[in-house]
């Protein structure tokens, strides 16, 4: 009884879960922006460090933020009635957007490293982002072919369907993972020479760092909920047939 009492207590709906989810997915974005604008000097496109700031913000807003959502879309209970076509569209469409403000972030970060003399995808961070880039593109390419395309054939979707519910929870870790390495090697590049040093904590370093839990917060928050049977949606077998 003990335990099926405490499963109980922790069987919270998926509403307010999704509400604090998506609150905490704003707070990292507007925390992402005002560490680059109030410690790192805002934003630009002159290809300095003000046109690198835009790396951090796109990436977080698109590859962990919009991405979360778009994998949590068949998580709304009101997806699992009526058409499908309206909410893969929907899913695709965020994913689609994730997608270009990560380009776009990319971007950034090339034309500041290329502005300045500064060698390209030499870190370990850099290496793991554009892996997750890479994977994500191809990720997407497929899903688009299996379920978007009308003359894909039934079979082919069930049997991608796994595969591209794996790659979709692996891709989202892997952004997760690439962004907090970022926020650790940028805070390594700036705290030094002339600056209060990363080793004795200065406010940004504490700013940084707490930013960087909540972005892990909210992976593992959105990998949980993709994980939970109660959440999932139901077989759509006959739906799937009959569109």
């Amino acid at each position: 009884r003990c335990p099926q009492r405490s499963m109980a207590m922790l069987d919270i709906p998926f509403p307010p879960f999704l509400a604090f989810l998506g609150s905490l997915g704003v707070l990292c974005v507007a925390l992402v922006g005002t560490w680059c604008q109030h410690w790192r000097g805002g934003f630009s496109l002159d290809g300095g460090s003000r046109t690198f700031n835009w790396h951090p913000v796109l990436m977080v807003t698109g590859l962990v933020v919009l991405y979360g959502a778009a994998a949590l879309v068949y998580r709304i209970p009101a997806t699992w009635s009526g058409p499908k076509l309206p909410w893969k569209l929907l899913h695709g469409g965020l994913a689609l957007g994730a997608f270009v403000l990560t380009v776009l972030g990319l971007a950034a970060v090339f034309c500041f490293h290329n502005s300045n003399g500064i060698p390209n995808m030499y870190s370990l961070h850099s290496w793991m982002g554009l892996a997750t880039v890479l994977l994500f593109s191809c990720q997407w390419a497929a899903g688009f072919g299996a379920f978007l395309l009308p003359w894909a054939p039934t079979w082919i979707r069930q049997l991608y369907k796994p595969i591209h519910v794996f790659f979709g929870s692996t891709i989202l870790l892997l952004s997760v993972a690439s962004c907090v390495s970022g926020i650790n090697e940028k805070l390594f590049f700036s705290l030094k020479n002339g600056t209060t040093q990363y080793k004795l904590l200065p406010a940004e370093a504490v700013f940084a760092n707490t930013l960087g839990m909540l972005i892990l917060l909210f992976g593992v928050l959105v990998v949980g909920a993709l994980a939970r049977p109660s959440w999932k949606r139901p077989d759509p077998n006959s739906l799937d047939s009959r569109q």
